[in-house]
């Protein structure tokens, strides 16, 4: 069962909520939209005892942040309080597309 975290006017907040504000504070350095909006992470998983799985994807094999996005996803996961372990899996599988961008993306980018 996923913890819940009750905030000042009553809604409450849960762990995996929490989990995507931290990934959305995370940036592909050559585009102006957070990695969440890009459609970068295909799954977020919380398991028992408050651990993490994130199944993401970069916008290229070939990307240069393929290593520094993934490791600073997990490093903003890991400041929210109460979380344990946190994995982070790299896949190309489905291929990135722009097709996976938010509306919110698209239109920042001009797309739209």
């Amino acid at each position: 069962m996923e913890e819940q975290t009750n905030t000042e006017n009553g809604h409450s907040t849960s762990l995996r909520d929490k989990v995507v504000m931290a990934i959305k504070q995370v940036y592909d350095p050559e585009i102006p939209v957070d990695i969440y909006d890009l459609g970068l992470i295909y799954e977020i998983t919380v398991y028992p005892v408050n651990n993490i799985y994130v199944l993401m994807t970069l916008t290229s094999p070939n990307c240069p942040s393929a290593e520094f996005i993934p490791s600073e996803v997990k490093d903003k996961i890991q400041q929210i309080q109460g979380v344990n372990n946190v994995e982070v899996e790299v896949t190309f599988d489905p291929p990135y597309s722009q097709d996976m961008m938010s509306e919110a993306a698209k239109l920042e980018l001009g797309f739209l």
